[in-house]
């Protein structure tokens, strides 16, 4: 189970998640923070071909690609929970740090950037994580089929009680329009700030989610999922399935407009998806011919803060009023053209920085102030 080398696969599927986020973030950006767009709420009939192309976009990434990252994400834990039990170091130990760090940089992209950021979600979930790997592998099949069934109650719940007309409403979404079209970049850091509980409700809300998708991380990088063997190949083919005959015609479910599946698709039926994008990257990667590709995707994934970061940054000064103000004047096609396009940029800044640094600005600032830490 020990495995010393970097498996080039993490990082591929790491980077792919990092740009495919961008691929739902981008229309909160260019509808100036209305989340009406991610939606289906607002349509009753059938749909325009503008609204059609977004709605295609986002049945391919909506919450698939953010499970992807989370899932990587566990990936990531349990390589370092490997690398302590290799160096005999106490778990979690100087983890913590990493988790403390991950938690104030979601705090500042929170604040300076962006209000649907993950990081500090990730970094609760990690802490508590962490301390179940500690627990052992009992405790931890339990807790995985535990706070799966939870999460499964609790959002079939919300859909019995959008079944009996109780509406989950996007009220006040205006004023956010207004102040991302008009407001100083200042005024959005005090917005922010301001309104902070009540951005923050999704990312306490995804914990459960969280939870199961990071220790399904853990189970597929201790059952070979990623490795270049035949094990790893298998396992990918049973994803690749999962994916292609559950998750595909479940996520179809996001084509009926009026909102009524718009949560479960994002919380239950997305993550399905995820685990088959594993399996698709999978078979897609074994095309030697496009190895530059996914040694780019793989630039991508070793710095993948540093790529989430940028990403965000450069469409808020895209978008935003403060910047190039383009937000709520582009149709869907110039959209997906601008993520498409600021993919590329951050596949070809990554190759470059990666040959020239071999680590990401934000990821060698993690490390030396752990390192620092760890000492003290």
């Amino acid at each position: 189970m020990q495995t010393q080398q970097r498996l080039p696969f993490i990082d591929i599927v790491r980077g792919f998640a990092v740009l495919g986020t961008l691929g739902t973030n981008i229309w909160i950006f260019a509808y100036l923070g209305d989340l009406s767009y991610i939606t289906t709420a607002n349509y009753i009939g059938w749909w325009s071909f503008n609204d059609f192309l977004r709605m295609v976009v986002l049945f391919l990434v909506n919450g698939k690609l953010l499970g992807l990252l989370t899932i990587m994400f566990g990936v990531g834990l349990q390589l370092k929970y490997q690398q302590a039990l290799r160096k005999s170091h106490a778990w979690p130990g100087v983890y913590l740090w990493t988790i403390a760090f991950l938690g104030l940089e979601g705090l500042l992209h929170y604040t300076l950037v962006m209000e649907y950021d993950i990081l500090m979600s990730y970094a609760v979930t990690a802490f508590i994580v962490a301390f179940i790997l500690r627990l052992g592998d009992k405790v931890m099949t339990w807790t995985f089929y535990l706070i799966g069934s939870f999460h499964i109650l609790l959002i079939l719940l919300i859909f019995i009680s959008t079944l009996q007309g109780a509406a989950i409403s996007l009220n006040g979404m205006e004023t956010v329009v207004t102040l991302y079209e008009n407001g100083t970049w200042l005024a959005q850091v005090q917005h922010r700030l301001t309104n902070f509980l009540f951005y923050r409700t999704e990312a306490i809300f995804i914990i459960p989610l969280n939870i199961f998708l990071f220790l399904l991380g853990v189970k597929f990088m201790r059952n070979g999922v990623f490795s270049p063997t035949d094990k790893g190949r298998q396992a990918r083919r049973k994803l690749f399935r999962i994916g292609v005959y559950i998750g595909i015609p479940f996520n179809l479910l996001i084509f009926i407009p009026g909102g009524l599946f718009d949560l479960p698709v994002r919380y239950v039926c997305a993550p399905i998806l995820s685990i088959g994008y594993i399996g698709i990257l999978g078979k897609l990667v074994e095309y030697k011919r496009l190895d530059w590709l996914w040694q780019r995707f793989g630039d991508i994934g070793k710095m993948s803060l540093s790529c989430y970061v940028l990403q965000n940054v450069l469409a808020s000064i895209i978008f935003y009023g403060w910047g190039l103000g383009l937000g709520g004047q582009l149709n869907s096609s110039l959209i997906i053209i601008i993520w498409l396009t600021l993919s590329f940029l951050q596949l070809m800044i990554a190759s470059t920085w990666i040959q020239r640094f071999h680590i990401g600005p934000m990821e060698w600032l993690r490390k030396k102030t752990i390192q620092a830490m760890a000492h003290h």
